[in-house]
């Protein structure tokens, strides 16, 4: 192949255009074509990625509107036809928008087993699966084993875990519910003096582990 091209550089140089054309003319209009085919491709790709999620957000901002209007049931429907054929983070969003709306609706089951099934695909980014296991372990407060809900967000519970303050003061309502007083009230006092938390956590969480000290 570099022969070709050296021979091409020196016909080049004498001006032969004539003689190159004979003998390399169709090779170079076969790479010339190639280039463009390779070019048109990937703009065309770009341009198709663009109307896609042009079209995604339309529908996305549809559904929300439907939110607005309380149509609730219908928006999880929406936003959950979206999720089957978005793509990334837009997919991702749209199911926890739809569990969220199947909470508000007041299908809680729905609800759990939306954010249960976020939790345990693989293909989403850790943070949102992280995400998703907490709000499950939040709606599930009031129909399953506080111990249980326990053990499932501890491991959100460790120094390090974007989501370690919100783990904590679920673990801390879990304990109450159990009816160990003690451990919540540990649990938020250790939250209120946490100068990581967010400032609205800290302050819920002073409140009540002073409720509890009383």
């Amino acid at each position: 192949m570099s022969d070709i091209f050296r021979e091409i550089d020196e016909e080049l140089r004498r001006d032969n255009f004539a003689k190159l054309w004979e003998r390399y003319g169709q090779y170079v209009v076969g790479l010339a074509v190639i280039i463009v085919l390779a070019t048109a491709g990937t703009v065309g790709w770009r341009e198709y990625q663009a109307r896609v999620q042009r079209a995604e957000s339309i529908r996305y901002a549809a559904a929300v509107e439907l939110v607005q209007k309380n149509e609730l049931a219908r928006a999880a429907d929406d936003f959950a036809a979206l999720a089957r054929t978005a793509g990334g983070g837009q997919a991702t969003l749209a199911r926890l928008q739809e569990a969220a709306l199947r909470a508000r609706a007041g299908d809680e089951a729905a609800a759990i087993a939306a954010y249960k099934a976020i939790a345990g695909d693989s293909s989403v980014d850790t943070v949102y699966r992280d995400l998703a296991t907490l709000l499950a372990a939040l709606h599930e407060m009031h129909s399953d084993d506080p111990k249980a809900i326990i053990g499932e967000i501890a491991r959100l519970t460790g120094p390090g875990n974007p989501w370690r303050p919100s783990a904590l003061e679920i673990t801390a309502l879990a304990h109450l519910r159990a009816g160990e007083r003690n451990e919540a009230r540990d649990i938020y006092k250790s939250l209120a003096d946490d100068l990581t938390a967010p400032q609205g956590l800290r302050a819920r969480a002073a409140e009540m582990s002073a409720a509890l000290s009383s």
